[in-house]
């Protein structure tokens, strides 16, 4: 690999962590947009379960994802907030390292076939 394309790589990198870290903090816990679509037509009361649906919506047939429980669930470390920009920067790396073994295992290689 040339020095141009690797270095190219290595601030492509280093650009993807610092904005999957710092960028992770300001992610808004509200729902999203497709949350809030739908969650139209139900009002989310407090029971001692916890949250529960009333009315006629689209969130009550909702279930969790199997992964739910996992260590990243919810863009956190363990279900703890403060670690949303470690977690960030975990997926971040092992998105990049799922891509670059993705083109690495299909690049076009000299001579050959």
């Amino acid at each position: 690999m040339s020095v141009p394309r690797r270095r190219f790589l290595l601030l492509f990198a280093a650009v993807v962590l610092v904005v999957a870290g710092v960028v992770a903090y300001f992610a808004d816990s509200d729902p999203d947009g497709l949350d809030a679509v739908t969650q139209q037509g139900c009002t989310v009361v407090q029971t001692e379960e916890g949250e529960r649906l009333e009315g006629r919506c689209i969130a009550q047939n909702a279930a969790d994802h199997p992964f739910a429980g996992g260590p990243l669930a919810d863009y956190t470390v363990g279900g703890d907030d403060r670690w949303t920009g470690v977690a960030g920067v975990i997926g971040a790396v092992v998105t990049l390292a799922a891509a670059g073994s993705l083109f690495w295992g299909l690049r076009r290689r000299n001579g050959g076939v």
